[in-house]
């Protein structure tokens, strides 16, 4: 109960002469539409009661401190903020739903008993079970999701010029850009206000600052211009495993691939299911830097980090200086620059090496580190050495281009009998995993 928050259900009043309940399977429609990019098409908007909505008196958004209110927030719950951010923009603020566990947005608004109107981005590359949770969201909330999808041409363009799967090549930013990117902004246009299922811990590079409401740094709104359009971001300062519990606890349709080991669900081709001990971004492109995973809805995140002092991949922050070492261990070897680089020029080494290219503040090298510890005294004495090297700041270039490093963690073995050093090809980086790669090389 202290989770979910207190707040007075909204009553709302039939007026005379109107049936006092809808006809069975005839959907709410007591908001505003969503506006769209194709103004022909009149969307359907959601709502939590089936009855007209009396005006929303409006707090402009120059008239509101957000900074001041998103301190106001901080301890409240996700659904009070829901309700505040409902309150204040009524008709003119709708929840962008991404088919994960995010539908724990759409149970908080019908919890208010506020009207609410909810959209999605369509990228024509969702995974089955997405559409699946859509067609059960709109069923069980008697709602209708607006769907918004990219432009043809640009999409035709794109393949055309550089084929289906040209992010695991270039990176994804392109191809999230003609599909989620531009159709989001077309949906923002039409509105004051949106909000999010945005999590703090959900990505550490990224995320770990968001506030609860903001002015969005990246889009704008129905007025245009910087400072048009206020994101809110309810459940900000909730933990995953509290989202799963209110999930569970409230019954509310999921994404059946959540059971398939999937935690953090975007397009088919660059989502993957993560193993314990795995961050849940590890789930998404997986093939890139592990400290920038954003698709560009949220690219705001990203900018703000930029504005402070450089904490990222260059090495050169204040805080990746201050960040204590990992790998500790007397079964794991410290190569220097000139250790790793006579292990590249050695044509027969006397035994095996397996060593991780790391950063000591890379979340994802933090995780691995009591499973690479562990596989290090197990192979103590078994002819094989482990090794740990540090590849960011000035080591970084060298690493890029003489040892194949993409993001940390990057683990390679250099076999006895040859040159080149083979990297672990996985983002699997259990025990049993990297012992299994390493067998299969001896």
């Amino acid at each position: 109960a202290a989770r979910i928050g207190a707040v007075r259900q909204q009553v709302a009043v039939v007026p005379a002469g109107l049936p006092a309940k809808a006809p069975k399977g005839q959907r709410a429609r007591a908001v505003r539409p969503l506006c769209a990019a194709e103004p022909a098409r009149k969307p359907v908007s959601a709502s939590a009661a089936s009855s007209p909505v009396a005006p929303v008196e409006e707090e402009e958004a120059s008239a509101v401190d957000y900074e001041a209110l998103a301190q106001e927030l901080v301890g409240a719950s996700p659904l009070e903020i829901m309700d505040r951010a409902l309150d204040m923009f009524g008709s003119e603020i709708a929840i962008a739903f991404s088919g994960a566990e995010d539908v724990a947005l759409i149970e908080y608004a019908k919890l208010t008993g506020r009207p609410f109107s909810v959209f999605s981005l369509d990228t024509g590359r969702l995974n089955p079970e997405t559409y699946e949770l859509f067609d059960k969201v709109e069923k069980h909330y008697g709602i209708h999701i607006e769907y918004m999808f990219p432009e043809a041409s640009e999409v035709q363009d794109l393949v055309r010029s550089k084929g289906l799967f040209s992010f695991y090549e270039d990176g994804h930013q392109e191809c999230c850009r003609v599909r989620k990117v531009r159709p989001l902004r077309r949906a923002l246009k039409g509105l004051k206000a949106w909000i999010t299922g945005q999590r703090k811990d959900q990505s550490p590079g990224t995320r770990a600052s968001i506030p609860v409401v903001q002015v969005d740094p990246s889009f704008e709104g129905l007025h245009g211009g910087a400072g048009s359009l206020i994101k809110w971001n309810p459940v900000a300062n909730v933990d995953g495993k509290d989202i799963w519990t209110f999930l569970r606890t409230m019954d509310v349709p999921v994404n059946t691939l959540h059971a398939q080991g999937y935690v953090s669900i975007g397009c088919e081709p660059c989502t993957r299911p993560v193993l314990p001990g795995q961050h849940e971004r590890e789930g998404r492109w997986w093939w890139e830097d592990a400290t920038a995973k954003e698709c560009g809805l949220h690219k705001g995140n990203i900018d703000r980090e930029d504005q402070a002092p450089k904490v990222g991949v260059n090495g050169n922050g204040s805080a990746e200086a201050r960040a204590p070492d990992i790998f500790q261990s007397q079964a794991i070897v410290n190569l220097t620059r000139p250790g790793i680089e006579n292990l590249l020029r050695l044509e027969n080494r006397a035994e095996p090496w397996l060593t991780v290219l790391y950063a000591p503040w890379c979340p994802y090298c933090q995780a691995m580190e009591a499973s690479y510890v562990e596989l290090a005294e197990k192979l103590s004495g078994s002819g094989i050495k482990v090794a740990k090297f540090r590849a960011d700041g000035e080591q970084k270039p060298f690493a890029q281009a003489e040892l194949q490093l993409q993001s940390f963690p990057t683990i390679l073995l250099f076999p006895g009998r040859t040159v080149k050093p083979i990297k672990y090809p996985s983002e699997k980086r259990d025990v049993q995993s990297l012992l299994a790669f390493v067998n299969s090389l001896r």
